[in-house]
C-alpha cells in the first residue's frame, strides 16, 4: 500500500503535464486554423529592452516603445490583464486593457500562456501602485511554448535536470544567469587586459598527432583520410611557445582543453583555459601579472575585491601571499626539506607525517610534492602563490638556477583550488629531450598520463627560444570564484552528463 501512496503524485503529475501538452497543442492548431501561426513571423523589430526602460523611465514615460520576450507571469481581472514579460535584460510588467485594444487582439491575447513569446507596441506608463509598465495597444504572438515552466516559486531546482536542460534553467533561474553573465564579462575583460599589455590572441590546433604540453590522459580519436590516431589536446603550451621561437614574443589563446579523467565539483572533461607566454620574462612577471588581471577583474566586474566561495570569505586585494613549496611545508607540517640531504631521508620524512608515498617515484622531489599535495593545499584559503616546484614533477619548467632540484615555477591557490600554473620556460633543448625522454620511459610502464616525445619541439628549442615566462589560467575556476559557484558544471553552460538510459 505505502508504494502505491508513492507513485500516486508522480502518476498524478503525469497526467497533468500530458493534459497540459495537449492544451497547449490543441491552442496551436486553433491559431494555425485561423491563419494565425505563430511560427510563420519572422521578425519582429525591438526599439528598446526592459532595462533601458527603467533605467531611462522619466525621460521616457508616455513614449511608445517596442518590446519582446517571454510571458513568465498573468493576472487577470476581467477586462484588465497584466502580465510580466522577461528578455535577455530582466522582466518588465504588461498592462492590457480591452477597450483600448483591438477587441480580437486582446481576446487572443487572454488566451496566451505562460512561457509563450510575444512582441508588444506599447506606452510606457507607471501604475497606480507605483509599477514601471508597457501599456499594451497591441500584442503578437512570436513562438508558442508547448510546454509548462517549472512552477513559479522553486523554478527549476533539480540539479541535474538544470545541467542538462540549461536552457530552461536559464529562463527561470536568475542566478544562472547571471553566472554566465560574469563569466562573459571575465573572458572579454581577459583579453581587453593582455590586449593592452601587448599580447597577440592567437588560434592552435585542437587534434595532434602526439599528446604533450601537460601530465594528462588524453581522448584519442582517428583521422580516417590519414588512417592515424589522433589526440584532442591536453595543453596549448608546445604550440604557443614555437610561437615565442617564430619571433612573435607575446601570444595568448583562450580556449578548450580536453582530458580524459575524471568528474568531480572542479572537474569537466572539456573545460576553459588561457595560456600566455611572453618572451624576456620569468615566473615572477607571471604571478605580478596573474595577481593583477585576478584583482583587476573583481573590482570591474563586482565593483570589490570581497567574494565568498565554498563557504570562506576571500579577499583579492592585490598583494597575494607567496610562499616556496618548501616554506609551506615547513610552515604547515614542520618538515624542514631544505635541510634534507637524498631521496630515502626525504621519502622517511614524508611518511613520518603521514603521507601515502605507496606507488610515487621515492625522490626527494616527490615526496616534497607528496607533502604538499596530500597535507598543505587543503590549509590555502587566501590567494597563495606556492613556488619552486621540484622538478620531478615539472617537465616542462626551467631549473632553480641556486637549487637544480627546484625549478622556477608556481601554482596560485585560493580556497584549496588551484587556479593557475606558470613557470620560467625550460629553453635548453638538451635538458627538454631528457625530460621528455623520462616521461616516455614513464608511459612505457603503463603511465597513461605522462607526455610523449615531441620530436619538432626540440627542433623549435634548437633555433632558440628566448628567455620567456608562460602562464596558464583556469578560465572555469575564476568564473566559480566570482560567482561563488560550488561546482564547475554552475559556469559551464552545457556539462558533460551521462547519457539517460
Amino acid at each position: 500500500m505505502a508504494e502505491n501512496k508513492k507513485k500516486e503524485p508522480v502518476q498524478e503529475q503525469e497526467q497533468d503535464l500530458s493534459q497540459i501538452l495537449k492544451v497547449r497543442r490543441d491552442k496551436l492548431k486553433t491559431l494555425q486554423e485561423a491563419g494565425k501561426d505563430p511560427f510563420e513571423q519572422t521578425k519582429f523589430v525591438v526599439s528598446h529592452h526592459t532595462q533601458d526602460i527603467k533605467d531611462n523611465f522619466d525621460a521616457m514615460e508616455g513614449q511608445e516603445v517596442t518590446v519582446a520576450g517571454r510571458l513568465m507571469s498573468k493576472r487577470g481581472m476581467g477586462k484588465v490583464s497584466f502580465c510580466d514579460m522577461q528578455d535577455k535584460t530582466g522582466r518588465i510588467q504588461l498592462y492590457a486593457r480591452r477597450d483600448e485594444m483591438d477587441e480580437a487582439v486582446y481576446s487572443d491575447f487572454k488566451k496566451y500562456d505562460i512561457g509563450d513569446i510575444v512582441g508588444v507596441v506599447g506606452e510606457v506608463f507607471r501604475t497606480q501602485r507605483g509599477e514601471m509598465s508597457v501599456r499594451c495597444k497591441t500584442v503578437t504572438l512570436l513562438s508558442k511554448s508547448l510546454r509548462p515552466l517549472p512552477e513559479k516559486f522553486h523554478g527549476l531546482t533539480d540539479k541535474e535536470l538544470r545541467y542538462r536542460q540549461r536552457y530552461v534553467d536559464l529562463i527561470v533561474n536568475p542566478d544562472s544567469r547571471r553566472n554566465f553573465e560574469i563569466r562573459s564579462k571575465l573572458v572579454s575583460y581577459l583579453r581587453s587586459f593582455l590586449d593592452g599589455r601587448g599580447y597577440m590572441e592567437v588560434e592552435t590546433p585542437v587534434l595532434n598527432t602526439i599528446s604533450g604540453g601537460a601530465t594528462a590522459r588524453p581522448f584519442i580519436t582517428h583521422h580516417n583520410t590519414l588512417d592515424i590516431d589522433m589526440y584532442m589536446r591536453i595543453a596549448t603550451e608546445l604550440h604557443l611557445k614555437r610561437l615565442i621561437v617564430g619571433g612573435l614574443e607575446r601570444v595568448y589563446e583562450i580556449g578548450r582543453i580536453f582530458r580524459n579523467e575524471g568528474m568531480d565539483t572542479k572537474h569537466n572533461p572539456e573545460f576553459t583555459t588561457v595560456e600566455l607566454y611572453e618572451a624576456y620574462a620569468d615566473f615572477n612577471d607571471m604571478m605580478d601579472l596573474f595577481e593583477d588581471f585576478l584583482s583587476g577583474a573583481a573590482m570591474e566586474i563586482l565593483g570589490t575585491y570581497d567574494v565568498t566561495w565554498q563557504g570562506e570569505n576571500i579577499s583579492l586585494a592585490p598583494g597575494f601571499r607567496r610562499l616556496t613549496m618548501a616554506e609551506a611545508v615547513k610552515e604547515y607540517l614542520g618538515v624542514d626539506f631544505m635541510s634534507i640531504e637524498g631521496d630515502e631521508a626525504a621519502v622517511a620524512a614524508a611518511k613520518s607525517v603521514g603521507v601515502d608515498m605507496d606507488g610515487v617515484e621515492p625522490t626527494w622531489g616527490h615526496a616534497l610534492y607528496e607533502c604538499f599535495d596530500q597535507k598543505v593545499e587543503e590549509k590555502l584559503i587566501q590567494p597563495t602563490f606556492i613556488t619552486m616546484h621540484p622538478v620531478d614533477v615539472s617537465p616542462l619548467a626551467k631549473r632553480s638556477p641556486k637549487d637544480h632540484r627546484l625549478t622556477e615555477r608556481f601554482e596560485l591557490f585560493i580556497c584549496r583550488s588551484e587556479m593557475g600554473n606558470a613557470f620560467s620556460e625550460l629553453n635548453d633543448p638538451i635538458d627538454q629531450k631528457e625530460r621528455f625522454q623520462k616521461q616516455v620511459e614513464m608511459r612505457a610502464k603503463g603511465d597513461e598520463e605522462a607526455g610523449m616525445m615531441d620530436e619538432d619541439y626540440i627542433n623549435a628549442l634548437e633555433y632558440g627560444l628566448p628567455p620567456t615566462g608562460g602562464l596558464g589560467i583556469g578560465i572555469d575556476r575564476c568564473v566559480m570564484l566570482l560567482t561563488g559557484a560550488d561546482s564547475i558544471r554552475d559556469v559551464i553552460l552545457f556539462p558533460t552528463m551521462k547519457p539517460i538510459d
